[in-house]
């Protein structure tokens, strides 16, 4: 039986839904086996899709992801509500209560100077909200989210570290730093493999990873975006060479890599205008 249209505009109705999925009698057999841990990647990759939507420009999909991305919030306000813990309506009064408390220039008598002011008085205000729930952790680190994508958990570390000074003034220590991390990578590389090598060559290229994300950050680039745009580069660019080997009778795997990398040159030559 369908659901009936909602004179609300669609919430209701979408709430409606989602009770109808995890009702034990009659509802879906795979949504009524989730659980938050089950639900949690699929809430995540909704996510990245909206951001994939905003990076290609393409509203339509926009509208479809969000709406992918309400209903996992919904699916976990429904579960929640089954265990008696809260419900969709406690989720919007907890996000109305928390916009109105950090931004005091607008609901409120404050005002700022500037963005930067405002910004420091809306991690003073997070603060005060954690040591009023009982967190006791009073470091400059405390509230980053160990749930964060690594990439997006470095860049927030060191953008906390920065707030307390400590940073490099600019872009050109870091790359010396880049470079300094990258000559140690290539010790570990060339050290007689062993699990402590490994190891060690884990490590080495994680603070690689991690200066790599302090750049971007001085430099004031996103590095979601730009690794969102490095990859769809690559895959542009590997199809195009497919499809080049595809017209000459032959494939990818069938060349060797000095021809493969004469594809490339030659995919990158014709998306610049060359010939």
């Amino acid at each position: 039986m369908d659901m009936p249209a909602s004179p609300d505009g669609g919430i209701a109705r979408l709430l409606a839904i989602m009770a109808r999925l995890r009702d034990p009698d009659g509802g879906c057999p795979w949504d009524l086996e989730q659980d938050f841990s089950t639900i949690a990647p699929y809430t995540v990759e909704e996510a990245y899709e909206v951001a994939d939507a905003i990076d290609r420009g393409d509203l339509p999909a926009l509208k479809d992801e969000l709406g992918d991305l309400l209903l996992q919030v919904v699916f976990h306000a429904q579960m929640a509500q089954e265990q008696g813990a809260f419900a969709f309506d406690d989720v919007v009064t907890a996000i109305c209560d928390k916009m109105i408390r950090r931004h005091p220039h607008v609901f409120g008598d404050a005002s700022f100077a500037d963005a930067e002011a405002q910004t420091v008085n809306w991690e003073a205000i997070k603060a005060a909200e954690r040591k009023a729930a009982g967190e006791e952790d009073t470091s400059a680190l405390a509230g980053v989210s160990r749930g964060l994508p690594e990439w997006q958990r470095a860049v927030k570390l060191q953008a906390r570290a920065a707030r307390v000074g400590f940073d490099w003034p600019g872009t050109a220590p870091v790359i010396d730093k880049l470079h300094e991390e990258i000559d140690e990578v290539r010790v570990e590389l060339a050290a007689a493999p062993s699990p402590e090598r490994d190891a060690r060559l884990e490590d080495e290229i994680g603070d690689l990873l991690f200066v790599a994300a302090n750049l971007a950050r001085h430099a004031k680039v996103d590095v979601g975006g730009a690794l969102r745009r490095a990859n769809l580069k690559f895959e542009r660019r590997f199809r195009a060479m497919e499809a080049l080997a595809a017209a000459e009778g032959t494939t990818m795997a069938a060349l060797s890599l000095e021809q493969q990398e004469a594809l490339w040159a030659r995919v990158k030559r014709e998306e610049h205008g060359g010939a």
